[in-house]
C-alpha cells in the first residue's frame, strides 16, 4: 500500500465522533467458572518470565487469550475475538461456537495444553472445547473461561485513564500496544500545555537524529486535536496527493524537534 492509498484508507478523524461508557463492570456474583480460570491464568502467567504485561499483580481480562503450551513452556495466543463479560448478553451462540472451533484448531496443534491445564487443577479445557455452544448458559461459560477471560493485565494496562495509566478498556488497542512495544526512554504520552494527553511517535528511526514527532491521537480538549482533524479533512478532499507532492513537512500531525511535545517525547534521550 503506498502512502495516497494509506492515507485514504486510515483516516485519523471521523466525521461523526461519539462516546463510550467505560464503567466499572457491573454488580455481578463471580461464576465458578470465573474463579476457576482466574486462578489457573495466575499458575500460568507465573511460569512466564517475557510476559508482555509484567509486572503484576494482575486482572483477569476477557479478552480471548488462550494459553498453550510447547516444549519451551506456556505463552499465551490471542483469538480474533474476545466476549466482554458485559457484552455476552448480545452474543449469538452460533458466533461464540465460531471462536470456540478456531480454540479448538489452536489447542490442537499443542497437545501438551489440555494436561497441563488438568495438572494444574482445571479441568474443564476438554469438555468446554467439544461442546458446540448452543445457549446463552454455554455462551456463559464460555465468556468466563479459561479460553477466553484468561489475560492478565495489571490494573492501569486493564482499565486505566491518562496521566496514571492508558488501559485498553478506555483507548484504541493500536495505541495502548505501543505501550508495551516502546524504548524505555521515549514517551509515547506526552502533555500539552493544559496538561491534556497526546499520543507521538518518532517521523525516523533511532540514531537518525531526526527530532521531529507524528500526532498519533489526542485529547478532544487539546490544540493538537485540530492537526488529526485537518489531516482526516485533507484526505477526504482528495489533499492526499498533496502531501505526496510536498513531503512530510505540509504534513499538519508532525511536529518539528523545537515543539514542546517533541522535546517531552524525546527528553530521557537528551
Amino acid at each position: 500500500m503506498n502512502d495516497r492509498e494509506r492515507a485514504a484508507t486510515h483516516p485519523r478523524h471521523e466525521d461523526f465522533p461519539w462516546t463510550i461508557s467505560v464503567a466499572d463492570h457491573p454488580p455481578r456474583k463471580e461464576s465458578a467458572q470465573y474463579r476457576a480460570s482466574r486462578n489457573l491464568m495466575r499458575k500460568l502467567v507465573d511460569t512466564t518470565g517475557d510476559w508482555a504485561f509484567a509486572p503484576g499483580p494482575y486482572q483477569d481480562h476477557h479478552g480471548g487469550g488462550v494459553w498453550v503450551k510447547d516444549e519451551d513452556g506456556w505463552f499465551c495466543v490471542f483469538l480474533p475475538l474476545g466476549v466482554e463479560w458485559s457484552a455476552q448478553f448480545c452474543a449469538d451462540p452460533k458466533k461464540v461456537d465460531g471462536i470456540r472451533r478456531y480454540a479448538v484448531r489452536l489447542v490442537r496443534a499443542f497437545p501438551d495444553t489440555l494436561p497441563g491445564y488438568a495438572a494444574l487443577g482445571y479441568d474443564d479445557g476438554e469438555r468446554l472445547l467439544s461442546t458446540a455452544i448452543e445457549t446463552a448458559e454455554q455462551v456463559a461459560e464460555w465468556t468466563d473461561s479459561i479460553f477466553n477471560a484468561s489475560v492478565p493485565l495489571p490494573a492501569g494496562a486493564h482499565s486505566g485513564v491518562l496521566p496514571t495509566a492508558a488501559g485498553y478498556h478506555h483507548y484504541p488497542k493500536p495505541i495502548v500496544d505501543i505501550d508495551h512495544f516502546r524504548f524505555d526512554d521515549f514517551e509515547l504520552f506526552v502533555a500539552d500545555e493544559q496538561g491534556l494527553p497526546v499520543a507521538v511517535v518518532p517521523l525516523s528511526p533511532r540514531g537518525s537524529g531526526d527530532g521531529r514527532v507524528r500526532v498519533l491521537a489526542a485529547h478532544a480538549g487539546s490544540p493538537y486535536a485540530a492537526r488529526l482533524v485537518g489531516a482526516g479533512a485533507e484526505a477526504h478532499v482528495g489533499a492526499a496527493e498533496l502531501v505526496e507532492a510536498r513531503g512530510a513537512e505540509w504534513d499538519s500531525t508532525i511536529l518539528p524537534p523545537d515543539d514542546r511535545l517533541a522535546r517531552e517525547a524525546f527528553r530521557h534521550q537528551q
